[in-house]
């Protein structure tokens, strides 16, 4: 899952929403780092990814990208899920995205001590709405050349709006099929506080 898929399962309070970010942007053990709330909303995302990678409906997902795409398939499958989550927001929350995304924002940005490269982005995640941007299946492109920046091996995410065009109906349907499920995952680890 990406950031949208995170916030939205993570839940609403503003250290459940800014840890839910931090997951994928503070690395190592958390003892001691962050408050309680926050640490626990990191641990949450953390058990969602796991959760996630480990899942058979993702793993058949994944099996449907091409053999020379797998080393880079979940670094796009978790980016369409969130295109998935965008498109279809109403059948899986009650506020609107608009609304959602408003309210995160004004939190992210109101957070003086944001961890490492996080800091540098929240500004241009906030003013270009990164997360309901998502919902347009063009904006996707730019999604993946910014990722393939970061990448060792850039050239491992070439093509993957033509294939993700052929995909795009099974994969609609994977997510459709495991996200409900995730959202139970998540809504029982949110209640345990791990």
């Amino acid at each position: 899952m990406n950031y949208l898929a995170h916030l939205h399962l993570g839940g609403p309070a503003p250290q459940q929403l800014l840890g839910s970010l931090y997951g994928d942007f503070v690395k190592g053990s958390l003892e001691g780092r962050f408050e309680p709330a926050l640490e626990a909303a990191i641990r949450l995302h953390r058990s969602i990814d796991s959760y996630t990678d480990s899942h058979p409906l993702v793993i058949a997902a994944l099996a449907r990208f091409p053999r020379e795409r797998r080393r880079y398939a979940g670094i796009v499958l978790d980016v369409f899920f969130d295109h998935c989550l965008a498109r279809h927001w109403s059948d899986y929350a009650e506020q609107p995205l608009e609304q959602f995304t408003r309210r995160f924002y004004q939190v992210l940005l109101a957070e003086p001590q944001l961890p490492g490269r996080l800091a540098g982005i929240a500004p241009f995640m906030a003013a270009d709405d990164w997360l309901g941007a998502y919902g347009d299946f063009a904006t996707l492109e730019q999604v993946f050349k910014g990722i393939a920046r970061r990448l060792s091996r850039p050239e491992g995410m070439a093509g993957v709006m033509s294939e993700l065009e052929r995909l795009y109906e099974p994969l609609l349907e994977d997510f459709r099929a495991f996200y409900p499920q995730l959202q139970g995952f998540a809504a029982t680890r949110r209640v345990d506080g791990l």
